[in-house]
């Protein structure tokens, strides 16, 4: 009987499904009870994070079943795959926070070695924690095939259980995870006691799912919808709604027409996508993260686009989307208000979208606005015309203190609160950092200067929660102003400012910093600077002992530690698209 075989002569999995002298590689997929017709068709990798280390991860098993059925309703063979994530909430605090940026980097490589490893034609990308979703995409941009990503989806918010004794501004509240943290900082105030804080532990993160607030994870989330990777409106529906396999479904026929039509990843992530991206973190008031994982997701595609400029973009984006931790509702409330979609929409009104961007159904940006039918709600996302504050919740600064430029979220923050001028306290590490907050050892309008956690001098480039948001339990959070060479998470409130570069491993300004020093960080303005001459700088340059070393001198941070390059960057380890020789999809 004849049949049509698919013509396989310009994907990859042809060097291993075609000819005889693949009768052994053949062998192997039959041994996995794959047909003739199955070994003819295109081959679709569908990678997840899936693992049982935090609930960000825990639904990603059965929405990449719905993948592959939509793979295979479109004529693909599905080929399930697994890596690594490093949870941030599991691992902040301590030691393990080293580990997480550097996941991103492993994800990304793990995702390329299984795909040119096993020749396979086209990718889905399913994550849902802070590295694993950059990470994934990453990998798309990196190899440039037909590719969809996939978010895993949020959390359902935490409640207090009715007469339950906790604090009264718990009771009140949608919970998550960063108000377990703030938490903790009130319990080593005295305000909250082992009793209240088992209650509350019990019932902030109810389901599976992402951390629920715009967090990192759903920042990047909304960057996977505006940047194009992600079916528009894919990453709102809670990860427990079994409702989630339709997007599944639609993303494994979705990716099937991309390599029907040769449309590859970095036909759709170009500048002008990056810089639709950039503008929903803005105006959502996303997690400052996003100044790090944007430029490296360009740097994978050869585009030049740094830290300042994804500020530049958020410096003149109206705020609109009332989101914690800044604002007052999470991303199931976003969910329900109509999504990216209507926040786009949004934007588009105001002539700050470039409509002609090509998206992962196959049309563009324009074109997938034009079937909007939602308008904003005007509680969850305002009218752009009506916005929270008339710049983005994210600001970059640059100065004396951070040539390379820094970052700093301000939604939710008054113009007053913007402007800060105090003596510097310096710690050569979170930990010095936190125990000085816990034991309140520490003075209301100082800078708290943690340095030395930078990727390179870390390493690993650490984010500072658990400090931050013990700052906010003690009622300090806008009493003073944090800098580091580290991050922040995505929950963090309060004056905190991160990324500055260089790092204080590289010799940056914020390595010559001594307690007592006046630093102003001006985000309206957007300057950082300490008042000393350049001629005390480079006094103190000149006496730099140089980077403080580390207790990782072998091993995955090691290595990562030796790669590793500028923050203002994304915090790369290899060269990037700018620097190939050759595309994966064409060999």
């Amino acid at each position: 009987m004849l049949r049509n075989k698919p013509d396989k002569s310009k994907l990859p999995s042809r060097h291993v499904t075609e000819g005889p002298a693949r009768a052994p590689h053949r062998s192997y997929y039959y041994a996995m009870d794959l047909t003739q017709d199955e070994i003819d068709q295109p081959f679709v990798g569908v990678a997840t994070c899936w693992n049982e280390a935090a609930p960000c991860n825990i639904a990603l098993n059965w929405q990449a079943q719905s993948v592959k059925t939509g793979v295979k309703a479109a004529g693909g063979t599905p080929r399930e795959f697994t890596t690594i994530t490093v949870t941030d909430g599991i691992a902040m605090g301590h030691e393990g926070m080293r580990s997480s940026l550097a996941s991103r980097e492993a994800i990304a490589d793990t995702v390329e070695l299984t795909m040119r490893g096993h020749c396979y034609d086209a990718l889905v990308g399913l994550a849902g924690c802070d590295k694993s979703l950059p990470g994934m995409m990453m990998a798309m941009i990196r190899l440039n095939t037909p590719s969809v990503f996939m978010y895993g989806g949020s959390i359902l918010p935490g409640k207090v259980p009715e007469g339950a004794d906790v604090p009264a501004d718990f009771a009140t509240r949608d919970l998550t995870v960063q108000d377990m943290f703030e938490a903790v900082g009130r319990y080593q105030s005295g305000e909250v006691t082992d009793e209240q804080l088992a209650v509350l532990e019990r019932v902030a993160c109810p389901s599976a799912g992402a951390c629920g607030g715009q967090f990192t994870a759903n920042t990047m989330a909304c960057v996977s919808e505006a940047i194009g990777l992600a079916l528009f409106n894919s990453s709102g529906m809670p990860a427990p709604f079994k409702d989630r396999t339709q997007y599944g479904e639609a993303s494994g026929a979705a990716v099937m027409n991309l390599i029907e039509k040769n449309i590859r990843a970095r036909d759709i992530v170009t500048r002008k996508s990056l810089e639709n991206a950039a503008r929903v973190v803005a105006c959502t008031g996303g997690s400052t993260n996003a100044g790090l994982h944007m430029p490296a997701m360009a740097h994978e595609a050869g585009i030049d686009f740094d830290l300042l400029d994804v500020t530049d973009i958020f410096r003149d984006t109206p705020y609109f989307v009332d989101l914690k931790p800044g604002g007052q509702y999470v991303a199931k409330d976003l969910y329900e208000a109509g999504g990216v979609p209507v926040v786009m929409k949004e934007l588009r009104r105001a002539g700050l979208i470039h409509e002609d961007c090509m998206t992962a159904s196959g049309r563009s940006i324009g074109e997938e606005i034009d079937l909007v039918e939602r308008e904003a709600d005007g509680r969850v996302i305002y009218p752009v015309d009506t916005p929270i504050t008339k710049t983005g919740g994210v600001v970059g600064l640059k100065g004396n203190l951070a040539p390379e430029g820094a970052i700093v979220k301000v939604a939710g923050m008054s113009e007053a609160e913007q402007v800060f001028t105090g003596p510097a306290r310096v710690f050569e590490n979170e930990e010095e950092a936190f125990a000085a907050v816990k034991a309140r050892s520490y003075k209301e309008g100082e800078v708290l200067v943690i340095r030395n956690e930078g990727p390179a001098g870390g390493p690993g480039m650490r984010e500072m929660l658990a400090t931050t948001a013990a700052l906010s339990g003690q009622g300090m959070g806008k009493k003073v102003a944090l800098i580091t060479d580290g991050r922040f998470s995505g929950a963090t409130r309060g004056f905190c400012v991160g990324h500055v570069g260089p790092e204080a491993a590289h010799g940056g300004p914020i390595a010559l910093l001594e307690t007592g020093d006046i630093i102003t960080i001006d985000a309206i303005r957007g300057e950082i600077s300490v008042d000393l001459a350049a001629e005390t700088l480079d006094e103190r340059r000149a006496g730099w002992k140089g980077a403080k070393p580390t207790i990782y001198a072998s091993g995955a941070l090691w290595k990562y530690a030796q790669l590793v390059g500028d923050t203002r960057k994304g915090a790369v380890t290899h060269p990037g698209g700018k620097a190939e020789k050759h595309v994966y999809m064409d060999l």
